[in-house]
């Protein structure tokens, strides 16, 4: 459990009493990965609040199925829509960024934070401050907001659980009463779908070629931060927040088969690692369990199916993602708010045809070098360089279309 990377006191639900959990991007590939575990163990949950940004016809088909509370639109101009879709039933209904954040408020026992981007750092605050458990499966929200976040964790009493496959890895392995124990921590990355494309090739890949994982089934953004490796870019500076290690002591290594999710190195050689198929329940599954281990009837994993594991360096040049976050984490201060504001971006502009793939960090890179570092104190802070960054990198995309 990570309150400050300390130890917290959990008051167990007594037996047979249900547990209250929100779902924060409940129709995105985490969310309804999360409810698939929920539903086949009903009888110990209480689903209070589900929430989408406009996918509201999977959010009400939820809702109803799993009889919850209140169902909340982020864009409020599909609130009409859902409401209409949930008249038939007791279920409340909000719509917009304000109700987003009232719901994070509410008293429940566990949240899984899984909105993407820097979207999900208020209503993550917002759960945070209830001393609710969290399981963050919204990197964002400590790339952009690290510090606030964590001593917001602190003042507030709230437990916070990695969901990310690598950090969940790193806190089944890592002792934490040992810290000063360990040579260094580890992060697995697939490679993505163009690990053995050369730099030239890489040019040319299409938006279809790019959104296709070999191991993971993701939503649109994350599949391409897979594909340029922003998304171990990013978690590596979620890692650099979650662990008290120093960023030199973290490393990337890629590992095609996804099978070891992540790795801790202990100063008398010893490597103790996590292993399992690439399948985001068992992630889930562990936050949703923890401080027990919830039972989850996966496909176990068969090492002499798998056969072979391989492990190589990532390549700096075609993936200059990595060397962009470890620089803006290196910076601090606003660096890293304006690197996600920036790839968040580009990302778009990307799906939307008016960059190429490779155009992605360019845009990043250039975004950063023009933007000023500034302290952040705040979450208005935050906010206010997140919208600068994303005013930038929109003025550069513009120039490549």
């Amino acid at each position: 459990m990570i309150t400050g990377m300390g130890a917290n006191e959990f008051s167990r639900k007594p037996r047979g009493e249900l547990r209250r959990i929100s779902v924060f991007g409940s129709t995105g590939s985490v969310g309804i990965n999360t409810l698939e575990l929920v539903a086949a163990s009903a009888e110990e949950f209480q689903v209070e609040v589900l929430t989408a940004n406009e996918n509201v016809a999977l959010l009400a088909e939820q809702a109803k199925k799993l009889d919850a509370k209140l169902a909340v639109v982020a864009n409020e101009a599909y609130f009409g829509e859902l409401k209409d879709l949930l008249s038939d039933t007791e279920i409340e209904v909000a719509g917009g960024q304000k109700a987003l954040i009232e719901a994070g408020s509410r008293d429940v026992d566990w949240v899984m934070a899984a909105i993407v981007g820097a979207a999900g750092l208020a209503p993550t605050l917002a759960a945070i401050q209830t001393g609710a458990i969290i399981a963050l499966a919204n990197k964002e929200s400590l790339v952009c907001g690290g510090s606030l976040v964590l001593d917001n964790v602190r003042k507030y009493g709230a437990t916070l659980l990695p969901v990310d496959s690598e950090h969940n890895a790193i806190f089944q392995v890592l002792d934490f009463n040992q810290i000063d124990k360990v040579e260094r921590l580890i992060l697995t990355a697939s490679g993505g779908p163009f690990l053995n494309l050369s730099y030239e090739e890489m040019r040319l890949v299409s938006r279809e070629q790019a959104l296709a994982h070999p191991n993971w089934d993701m939503g649109a953004k994350i599949s391409i931060d897979s594909a340029t490796m922003m998304n171990k870019g990013l978690e590596l500076i979620e890692a650099a927040h979650l662990f008290p290690l120093p960023p030199e002591q973290i490393d990337i290594l890629v590992h095609p088969q996804s099978i070891i999710h992540s790795m801790v190195e202990y100063r008398d050689g010893s490597v103790l690692s996590q292993m399992g198929s690439p399948n985001m329940k068992t992630p889930i599954s562990y936050t949703l369990g923890w401080p027990d281990r919830h039972q989850f009837n996966a496909d176990r994993l068969d090492l002499a199916k798998v056969g072979s594991l391989t492990f190589l360096n990532p390549d700096p040049i075609r993936f200059p993602a990595l060397r962009l976050a470890r620089n803006a984490l290196k910076t601090g201060k606003s660096a890293p708010t304006t690197l996600n504001a920036a790839n968040e971006v580009a990302v778009k502009g990307f799906l939307d045809g008016e960059l190429g793939f490779l155009d992605i960090c360019s845009v990043v890179e250039e975004t950063l070098q023009r933007s000023k570092i500034v302290e952040l104190n705040s979450i208005e802070d935050i906010v206010d360089i997140d919208q600068l960054g994303r005013e930038q990198a929109l003025s550069i995309v513009k120039q490549f279309a």
